[in-house]
């Protein structure tokens, strides 16, 4: 007698190899559209499938999670980042919570590094400038930028991608300074030629960029705040390609805006549209619609990642990908 295939909703579309594949192995529900899925079928759907596979717009709270059925067993997220997730209350009720780490490493750190490119070399400002033919020729004083190389390069948070951000930096010649909640192995700042602050206050009077890489959890709630913004040099820049919520945007927004700090590159945002669209409005910020680790290649991986983890756990063994609270 055959295995009953397991149920797993997904709910986003993802890209068409993933889902495919997805069908190929469970009695996989998919997206038609496009869209998020409603909370009111978010809901219904947790008192029926086996398996969820959730993205970060998904809000899986308490109230999601005391709806879950006895049947559902795991939430296999696409995306490393969990903080949309109650995990503890989810393990609490015997879900497991996985997500796909390491996966977008190299994308997001090359994102990292086009921004802090764009912002200090004014490239938007410059090709805005074509598209709306107003170049009116080359001059010796139009669209100066800064030279990055020399730059002191702070990175909050020393993980993957703020060290494979450190590397991209190194080759342009920028300083390495990081700040983390314990001190890397000597052998890894050694061979990014990077100094610790214990004191991310001290880091940030020193700065030229500032690159924020720490994922968001209780601890790093607006850990960039209106105090440490202020302790900023006045034509410093902020690159965030981690979680809008690490940076208190209301307050980044008015330094910006008073020209206390250089400017910012966005990827990641905290606020609603009001929220954007006051920062759109000022010509010292970039902002990009969270495409970090939009790469086909990065997109496809999390997907082979979500599907191992399924499958590892069907199998009843531990999934590689297993999100522990401690690990929060």
């Amino acid at each position: 007698m055959a295995k009953q295939r397991l149920s797993v909703v997904v709910t986003r579309r993802l890209p068409e190899p993933v889902e495919t594949r997805l069908a190929e192995l469970f009695d996989v529900t998919l997206r038609d559209d496009d869209t998020q899925m409603s909370r009111e079928d978010l809901l219904q759907t947790v008192q029926t499938a086996n398996v969820l596979v959730t993205n970060l717009n998904d809000r899986i709270d308490s109230e999601v999670i005391a709806a879950c059925g006895p049947q559902l067993k795991l939430i296999a997220n696409y995306g490393a980042g969990v903080d949309h997730i109650e995990v503890e209350e989810a393990r609490a009720k015997g879900i497991t919570v996985t997500n796909t780490p390491g996966v977008m490493t190299e994308d997001t750190a090359d994102m990292a590094m086009a921004l802090v490119l764009a912002v200090t070399r004014r490239i938007p400002e410059g090709l805005a400038q074509m598209e709306r033919g107003k170049w009116e020729g080359w001059s010796p004083s139009a669209m100066l930028g800064g030279r990055i190389r020399g730059r002191k390069l702070g990175i909050l948070g020393l993980g993957r991608i703020g060290r494979a951000l450190a590397h991209r930096a190194r080759a342009f010649g920028m300083e390495i300074h990081y700040h983390n909640r314990r001190r890397v192995h000597p052998g890894i700042e050694e061979q990014l030629q990077a100094t610790y602050w214990e004191s991310l206050d001290q880091m940030l009077a020193r700065m030229d960029v500032l690159s924020i890489n720490c994922p968001h959890t209780p601890a790093t709630y607006h850990l960039v705040n209106a105090r440490r913004l202020k302790l900023m040099k006045p034509d410093a820049v902020i690159v965030n390609t981690s979680r809008g919520e690490v940076v208190d945007e209301a307050a980044l927004a008015r330094a910006l805006k008073a020209q206390e700090i250089g400017g910012a590159g966005l990827d990641v945002y905290e606020g609603g549209e009001e929220m954007a669209a006051e920062l759109r409005s000022l010509g010292n910020v970039v902002m990009l619609p969270h495409m970090g680790s939009a790469t086909l290649e990065g997109r496809i991986e999390m997907g082979e990642k979500v599907m191992l983890n399924i499958r590892t756990f069907e199998d009843g063994h531990r999934p590689p990908d297993v999100v522990l609270p401690e690990m929060l």
